[in-house]
C-alpha cells in the first residue's frame, strides 16, 4: 500500500470518528435531556478534531475532575462580581489571559478551552442565580464525560492502522508572542461575557461562540481573518438552516442522529483534506461548532414553544456581531 493510500485511509477513519462521535453525543444529550445539550457534541468536536489517539479512560476521568475543580472555582468569583463588579470583571479577564497563554505556551489546548468555557459560563450564570451556576458546572462535567466516553467508543470502532504515526506534541510559542495572542483571545471573549452577565440564560450560546472564536483567533492571521472568522460563522449558519429544514422532513431522534452524521461527514471530508479545499481546518471546525450551537438552541426553542425563526435571526445577528468584533481585534493587534 502506497503512502498516499495509507494517508487517505487514516484521514477517512478520522472523518468517521469525528462524524460518528459528534452525532452520538448530540443524540444522547437530547435523549437524556442534559441541561445544556450542545456542550457534549461541541466538546466531542474539539476532542476528536485534535486527538489522533484515544484518550485513556483514567485520563478522561482525571481531566473531568480537573475541569470540575478548576471551573468550579468560577463559583468563587460570583460574590466578587455581585458586590465589586469592576474588580470581578478585571479578575475574569486576567484568568482568561492566563488560560489562553497556558495553551499557547505548550500546555494542553483542550484543558485551556474547557477552562475558558467553564470560567465564563459559570461566573456569568452565577451573577443571576447561584443555583444556575451549579447547574452549569454539572452540565460541563457531564458533557465532558460523555464526550470522553464516546471518543473512546468511536476510536474502538474506527481504530488507527498499525502504521499510523504518533501524534506530535504541541508546539510552544515564544513567551512574548504567546502573551500577545493570549491577550487578543481574552479581549475577543470579554464582550460576549459582559453581554451574558445581563441575561445568562439567553446569551449562553454567545459565550460558547466567543470561546470558539478566541481559540480560532490564536491561529488566524490578518490576511485570512475575514475568511476564517466571518466566513466560518456565516457558513455555520447556512449549515444550521439546511439541517433544520432537513430535520423537518421527519422529526425524531434517529433522524437527528443520522442527519448529524451526514453533516459531520461532509464537514469532516474537508477538515481532513479528503475533498480538496482552500480553507483551513480551523475554518471547518468553527463552522461545525457554530452549526451545532445554533441548531441545538433552535431545537430547544421549538420544544419550549418559542418562535424559532425570530430567535435564530437574533442569535445569528449576535454571532455575527461577536465575530466582526473578533475580526477588528485581530486587525488592530496585527497592526
Amino acid at each position: 500500500m502506497t503512502a498516499m493510500q495509507t494517508g487517505l485511509r487514516l484521514r477517512g477513519r478520522r472523518t468517521l470518528r469525528m462524524a460518528t462521535g459528534t452525532a452520538l453525543c448530540l443524540a444522547i444529550s437530547f435523549a437524556l435531556d442534559l441541561p445544556i445539550p450542545v456542550i457534549a457534541p461541541v466538546f466531542a468536536v474539539f476532542l476528536l478534531a485534535t486527538q489522533t489517539r484515544p484518550m485513556p479512560l483514567k485520563a478522561g476521568v482525571m481531566l473531568s475532575l480537573v475541569v470540575m475543580l478548576t471551573t468550579g472555582s468560577g463559583l468563587l468569583l460570583v460574590p466578587l462580581l455581585r458586590h465589586y463588579a469592576i474588580a470581578g470583571v478585571l479578575l475574569v479577564g486576567l484568568l482568561l489571559f492566563l488560560a489562553f497563554r497556558y495553551g499557547l505556551s505548550g500546555g494542553n489546548n483542550l484543558v485551556a478551552t474547557f477552562l475558558v468555557a467553564g470560567l465564563t459560563m459559570i461566573s456569568a450564570a452565577g451573577t443571576a442565580d447561584f443555583q444556575v451556576a451549579t447547574t452549569v458546572v454539572g452540565a460541563l462535567v457531564k458533557g465532558l464525560l460523555l464526550a470522553v466516553l464516546v471518543s473512546a467508543l468511536v476510536h474502538a470502532l474506527f481504530p488507527n492502522t498499525a502504521d499510523a504515526r504518533p501524534q506530535r506534541a504541541a508546539q510552544a510559542m515564544p513567551a512574548d508572542r504567546a502573551a500577545m495572542f493570549a491577550l487578543r483571545a481574552a479581549l475577543v471573549v470579554m464582550p460576549a461575557y459582559l453581554l451574558a452577565m445581563t441575561d445568562p440564560a439567553s446569551y449562553m450560546p454567545v459565550i460558547m461562540k466567543s470561546v470558539s472564536l478566541g481559540q480560532q483567533s490564536c491561529t488566524a492571521t490578518a490576511r485570512n481573518a475575514a475568511r476564517e472568522l466571518v466566513g466560518s460563522t456565516l457558513f455555520g449558519g447556512l449549515l444550521a438552516i439546511a439541517f433544520w429544514f432537513a430535520l423537518k422532513l421527519s422529526v425524531n431522534l434517529w433522524m437527528f442522529f443520522l442527519w448529524m452524521l451526514l453533516f459531520g461527514l461532509l464537514v469532516g471530508c474537508r477538515l481532513y483534506r479528503i475533498a480538496s479545499t482552500r480553507y483551513s481546518p480551523g475554518f471547518w471546525t468553527s463552522s461545525l461548532v457554530t452549526m451545532i450551537i445554533l441548531l441545538g438552541q433552535s431545537v430547544q426553542d421549538s420544544v419550549a414553544g418559542k418562535d424559532v425563526y425570530t430567535a435564530f435571526a437574533v442569535r445569528m445577528g449576535l454571532f455575527l456581531a461577536v465575530t466582526l468584533y473578533a475580526y477588528l481585534m485581530l486587525m488592530l493587534f496585527d497592526r
